[in-house]
């Protein structure tokens, strides 16, 4: 499986048959523009222009963005009900959490997850090899609370999301809160081009990893 970050809470997964997903396009309005990219499918967290500018996806990809279960060639995708915020959506409506079951691994895209870790949420998010998190708070979880994410749900590789970045217009912290609840010997800050490629050779269970990926 190969993931490649394209900014913001937006990344491109692709399956090794070939199927591509690409999860929460975002508009231009953050900021910088979203590269090209064509995709099978795509999954919206939520319909905010941060999140569903779909119009920049090519292919005539099919839109997931509804609370069930979907079947890509090689791909099983399951969408559970969340809330974007801790008020049970009253402040700014509910949240998709994508899981995707990808050459054996379980990868999870938590989109603009606003509420408190609950034992619920947790049951009905794992297992999780991969855990996509939103860390820059204000719109979504924080860096504290995507930490106790991490530790409720003991992934194997982290990729935070949605946090301020160079170009990015949006009022949410930097990726530095939620990395300083690590130790630095489990933190890698890619240098290259933003994409990385796992298989389950690559994971062993014994520890999490989180890795930052810079975008085009």
């Amino acid at each position: 499986m190969k993931i490649k970050y394209l900014g913001h809470s937006c990344f491109l997964l692709k399956e090794s048959t070939g199927t591509t997903v690409v999860c929460d396009p975002f508009s231009e309005e953050i900021g910088y523009k979203m590269p090209p990219v064509s995709a099978d499918a795509v999954t919206v967290s939520h319909h905010h222009y941060d999140h569903d500018a779909v119009e920049n996806v090519s292919g005539n990809p099919v839109v997931l963005d509804k609370e069930q279960g979907y079947e890509l060639p090689g791909v099983e995708i399951n969408a559970i009900k969340s809330f974007h915020d801790n008020l049970s959506g009253e402040k700014r409506g509910e949240n998709v959490i994508f899981k995707f079951r990808m050459d054996g691994l379980d990868l999870c895209h938590l989109g603009d997850l606003g509420e408190d870790c609950t034992p619920e949420l947790i049951e009905a998010i794992l297992p999780v090899n991969v855990l996509l998190i939103p860390v820059g708070g204000k719109y979504t979880i924080d860096g504290a609370t995507a930490k106790e994410y991490v530790d409720r749900i003991m992934p194997d590789v982290v990729i935070p999301m949605h946090y301020r970045t160079k170009g990015c217009n949006l009022d949410i912290d930097k990726v530095d809160d939620f990395l300083s609840e690590f130790d630095g010997e489990n933190v890698e800050i890619q240098e290259a081009d933003g994409e990385i490629e796992l298989s389950r050779e690559d994971i062993d269970g014994e520890k999490t990893t989180v890795i930052v990926l810079n975008r085009d």
